[in-house]
């Protein structure tokens, strides 16, 4: 038997420590999208890959890390101390290419007694388009370099040949090493702080704590589930095609069941040969986020948390597509509107918990190029917020990054200073948030020019044709809109996924969707 104080001292410190290792990523990282913008996750798990404890950081990295963990220990037979295995098939360990996950076995007095896992997305990974992210690869193989699970480190040596490869086939191979060498010293980090727990408490008591953290998870998500009426809720969303006139549908049905919710995707759009798929990894963070953001949103998540949610998604559909589709956007853009989807199915059920649509989309920008002063490739990628839903009671947040993201902003000093790129403006867009009772956040106008030679460009966002819905009578919020205004004058729209080339003077101009409104805008004022 374990006291439940122990226990608790035990879950707050494995807590902290998957805190602590996303500090020191952050803070070694060479990158200013993991630096910067904190686009990294790190997590602690038992023996068997069972999730312990996640910091606070990316919603679509660590709702797929319990899946992914557990398809990367089908590979790895021979775990010895000091390994470290590497990993980026969204295939095997979820999300995309350009999310690098590293797993390192926690060893004490020769026994395995845990991980310490993290995930961060690498600005490019090689591929047919800087930064790794397109709008028309046909082929997950086109989006960059794959890499299975195997051992980046074996008994603290570095696998220099796998290294030396993976490096030569990035445009930026200093900026993928050094944030390797963070992501290094966060596993490291990891395992280090909890051989202090083991020393301080011993292997029985830990194993015993593990054991109780994830089986108080499941008791009390259980518990909550039941806040849902029983019976059956469906909805559906579309997420907008690279052509002017494509819709893919997301549909959805939640079922209730004493103290389980199955949530069935029958009838989701088939696949596309576009990078819109999102592995079933990412359907599986998508639901995990809505659902636990609705009945539960203060517990800390754990393997028991995901227990009691069966998620049913078809083999071949575009939220469980078969190898090789291309995914780069299925878990930045899919990723969104499976949230969206759920949210709105859960509407049905609890209207008053339950928020209008934000935002929708993370509005990506990656820019790549040459520089001639340094004589090397770069690469930027960054994601851009937009206006929250509003909900019963309360107005939406403004300009924030919602749902499965949640990364910072990335300064514009910080831009400026390492990219050729000159801001225009960045400021909230007026009159974008969707009207009612209670109104969306308002969305994002971000511009800036190019001051170099010619740059390759991706924008990858959605909500551009459909607009995020408001709920109980609340307006949607305004659609999103991209623009190129050249260094003649003109300015043109350009669609919502599309890679174009930008040349010295030229000037993008992003404005991102406003949340949905929540209620009656008449009564207002009442």
């Amino acid at each position: 038997m374990i006291d439940s104080m122990t226990i608790e001292i035990i879950r707050n410190a494995l807590s902290y420590i998957a805190e602590e290792t996303g500090i020191a990523l952050r803070n070694s990282a060479y990158s200013p999208n993991i630096k910067e913008r904190m686009d990294h996750s790190c997590a602690l798990f038992d023996p068997q890959g069972n999730l312990l404890a996640q910091a606070e950081h990316i919603p679509v990295h660590l709702g797929s890390l319990p899946w992914g963990v557990k398809n990367a220990l089908k590979y790895i037979k021979n775990w010895k101390e000091k390994d470290i295995v590497i990993v980026n098939d969204p295939y095997i360990i979820g999300t995309h290419l350009n999310d690098i996950t590293l797993i390192k076995p926690i060893f004490f007095n020769k026994k395995l007694i845990g991980f310490s896992v993290n995930k961060a997305h690498h600005v490019d990974v090689g591929g047919k388009t800087s930064g790794s992210i397109s709008c028309n690869a046909k082929s997950l193989y086109e989006e960059g370099v794959v890499i299975p699970p195997l051992k980046l480190m074996e008994q603290e040596h570095i696998n220099q040949d796998f290294l030396r490869d993976f490096l030569e086939k990035v445009r930026t191979p200093d900026i993928n090493q050094g944030d390797l060498r963070a992501q290094i010293a966060a596993a490291n980090l990891g395992e280090k702080r909890v051989i202090e727990l083991a020393r301080r408490y011993g292997i029985d008591t830990l194993s015993s704590a593990f054991y109780e953290i994830i089986s108080y998870g499941e008791r009390r998500m259980r518990e909550k589930i039941k806040v849902i009426p029983e019976g059956i809720y469906k909805a559906e969303d579309c997420l907008e095609g690279i052509e002017s006139n494509e819709l893919t549908w997301i549909r959805v049905k939640l079922k209730r069941e004493k103290d389980k919710l199955i949530v069935d995707f029958l009838g989701t759009d088939p696949q596309l040969n576009i990078p819109l798929n999102a592995v079933f990894g990412v359907t599986l963070s998508a639901t995990y986020f809505a659902i636990k953001s609705i009945v539960d949103p203060k517990a800390p998540m754990n393997e028991g948390s995901l227990k009691p949610i069966h998620i049913l998604a078809p083999e071949g559909s575009l939220v469980n597509p078969r190898k090789p589709a291309p995914v780069s956007g299925g878990n930045l853009e899919t990723s969104q509107r499976i949230a969206d989807t759920v949210f709105r199915a859960l509407a049905e059920a609890l209207p008053h918990k339950v928020t209008a649509a934000s935002v929708g989309s993370m509005n990506n920008v990656i820019i790549g190029g040459f520089d001639p002063i340094r004589k090397k490739q770069w690469v930027f990628y960054e994601t851009i917020g937009g206006g929250s839903g509003a909900c019963f009671g309360k107005d939406g947040v403004n300009g924030i990054q919602c749902n499965m993201t949640n990364t910072m902003n990335t300064p514009i000093e910080a831009i400026e200073q390492y990219y050729p790129l000159f801001f225009e403006n960045y400021e909230l867009r007026d009159e974008s948030c969707g009207e009612g009772k209670w109104r969306g956040g308002r969305g994002i106008k971000r511009s800036w020019t190019l001051i170099s030679t010619s740059a390759e460009v991706t924008v990858l966002g959605d909500r551009n044709r459909m607009s995020p819905w408001g709920l109980m009578g609340g307006q949607p919020g305004k659609l999103g809109a991209y623009w190129i205004k050249r260094k003649n004058g003109k300015k043109e729209k350009i669609e919502s996924k599309t890679t174009f080339i930008l040349n010295k003077g030229d000037t993008l101009i992003i404005e991102t969707p406003g949340g949905g409104g929540y209620g009656n805008s008449e009564e207002r004022n009442q």
